[in-house]
């Protein structure tokens, strides 16, 4: 299938468009309030319960509705304007983290079940705020920009990854739940006016004799019948799945590499300085050329990482080996992304943005209980060594089988606006 070109334009071309520049602001103020939420919410939690059961039920309660909705949101985001739903769900978060400020004056009154009761409301808005919001920015960013975009997406929100819980935790010791989760609403309220200086973009026109089930399953079979799509994702799903390490650090940092609390924070940041650093590589080069190619190493780059660190036994090398993970994970990431919003047709681009959503939800959800049991079983190291190893093998198969996706090469044509 003809696909159009992908230009490629300076690293910083898409700070040109002033709708772009809104964007990126309505990013940042909703990741920055998603990311503060999280751990605010998290410890407020933990010091009513004192029970880590209690957390993970916490983030089981949100990820169910939203991993659940997530098809249902793609099919309504491809009939109904994309802005306008961004908008309402948008709205509905505002007014839940409202709802926790007034939890928050008499906490012990109201209870848990009043914050598990928000938190699925939450769950409910981003079942149709992620599909939605993904088809949006495709309508707004320009596509000879699409790479370039991807790649500040990936760095702003690296950095505001990296702030948000740092700044929840520091509003939280110094103000207290109530006044944190005040500012946590500002930030999303102004994440809500950046959206509405975007104008409106014109929607594709639908099926009319599709009902609703059937246009889900139109999306799902696209993604399932195009090589490309399936490919990538399913190297994301499987990579997070069975490569992932992050949850079992604690393990690492106390029992192996024995560096206690501080080590441990090293360990954690060390993945995300990675990816800054590649997303930053990427707005300057965007890896268009052998496309599919230079994912599948990035891919592989990324188990080999996790096996050196799987077996080291020195923090530096340790670090070293999850910062590469992360330098491989960001490339990856964007064109990961590059991908989707290239050959997603306009009129199903949300229903295919929701199954890549429930793909990266289901890798990081289920990753981290699957990396439990496996060191249960076999231990932490030979956990993650295995993991890995099956990282290694995934790639193998995809090469062998995605032979679309294998020989990808963007068309990059130079180009300046």
């Amino acid at each position: 299938m003809n696909r159009p070109p992908i230009f490629q334009s300076s690293a910083f071309a898409p700070f040109r468009s002033q709708e772009f520049r809104y964007l990126l602001l309505t990013r940042l103020c909703s990741s920055l309030a998603g990311s503060a939420l999280v751990i605010v919410i998290g410890y407020q939690v933990y010091q009513l319960t004192h029970d880590p059961l209690a957390l993970g039920l916490l983030g089981l309660v949100e990820a169910i509705p939203a991993l659940s909705l997530a098809l249902l949101g793609g099919h309504f985001a491809d009939r109904h304007d994309r802005r306008r739903i961004v908008l309402a769900t948008q709205l509905v978060e505002m007014v839940c983290v409202l709802s926790y400020v007034f939890i928050s004056l008499d906490v012990s009154r109201l209870g848990m079940t009043a914050l598990y009761a928000v938190a699925f409301v939450v769950g409910i808005a981003r079942g149709f705020s992620n599909p939605a919001s993904s088809a949006f920015e495709a309508q707004v960013i320009p596509q000879h920009w699409y790479a370039q975009a991807a790649a500040i997406m990936s760095s702003a929100g690296t950095i505001v990854s990296i702030s948000g819980p740092v700044l929840g935790g520091l509003s939280y010791a110094a103000f207290g739940p109530t006044v944190t989760f005040a500012l946590i609403s500002v930030a999303f309220a102004l994440s809500f006016i950046g959206l509405l200086l975007i104008a409106p973009k014109p929607m594709p026109p639908a099926a009319e004799d599709e009902s609703i089930w059937q246009s889900i399953a139109a999306g799902v079979k696209y993604v399932w019948n195009d090589q490309i799509l399936i490919g990538s994702m399913s190297l994301d799903l499987f990579a997070v799945l069975f490569g992932g390490a992050i949850a079992l650090l604690p393990v690492f940092a106390s029992d192996i590499l024995k560096t206690g609390p501080a080590g441990y924070g090293l360990l954690v940041a060390a993945p995300t300085v990675g990816v800054l650093l590649s997303s930053l590589w990427c707005a300057r080069n965007p890896p268009l050329h052998n496309t599919g190619r230079t994912l599948l190493f990035c891919v592989a780059g990324f188990g080999l990482s996790i096996i050196a660190f799987g077996l080291s036994r020195d923090m530096l090398l340790s670090w070293a080996a999850l910062m590469g993970t992360g330098i491989f994970d960001g490339v990856s990431m964007v064109i990961r992304s590059t991908i989707v919003r290239t050959f997603s047709p306009e009129a199903m681009r949300a229903r295919i943005a929701s199954v890549e959503w429930i793909f990266i939800g289901a890798s990081n959800e289920v990753g981290a209980f699957e990396s439990g049991v496996a060191a249960k079983a076999l231990g932490a190291a030979p956990a993650v060594v295995a993991g890995g190893i099956v990282t290694l093998l995934v790639v193998a198969m995809v090469t062998w089988r995605a032979r679309q996706l294998r020989n990808l090469s963007m068309r990059v044509i130079p180009y300046e606006v």
